[in-house]
């Protein structure tokens, strides 16, 4: 259950990484094949917004990842925990709020994580 449980989390880890590359590098490109509820004009005005928006997926993933290195199991399963609650919460305030997509495209898969770290 442990592996299985840090598969997860590092998926999890690397999938906000690529939201972070979305929103703070590839706003005006990537954001507008991926974000399409929003008017093309406004990518340009609201790249700053975006950038920061990705920075806050990338503390996400950086303590997901910092879960991930922790050699206290006790410790390394808390911080996961922390992360992993932090990531659902966001994702079903996102899904109310911005969609049903990100409830199921970021929420699911931490969901899960934070159910199989529960039992490992």
């Amino acid at each position: 259950m442990k592996t299985i449980s840090m598969v997860l989390i590092a998926l999890v880890a690397l999938e906000h990484l690529y939201i972070l590359w979305i929103e703070m590098f590839a706003w005006t490109t990537k954001g507008k094949a991926t974000f399409t509820s929003l008017p093309e004009h406004l990518f340009e005005q609201t790249k700053t917004l975006a950038a920061n928006q990705g920075l806050y997926n990338g503390f996400l993933a950086a303590g997901l990842i910092w879960s991930l290195l922790i050699s206290d199991d006790n410790w390394s399963h808390n911080v996961a925990l922390f992360f992993l609650s932090c990531v659902v919460i966001a994702a079903l305030y996102g899904g109310l709020t911005a969609g049903r997509s990100v409830l199921i495209k970021q929420g699911i898969p931490a969901m899960l994580a934070l159910v199989f770290t529960l039992i490992a």
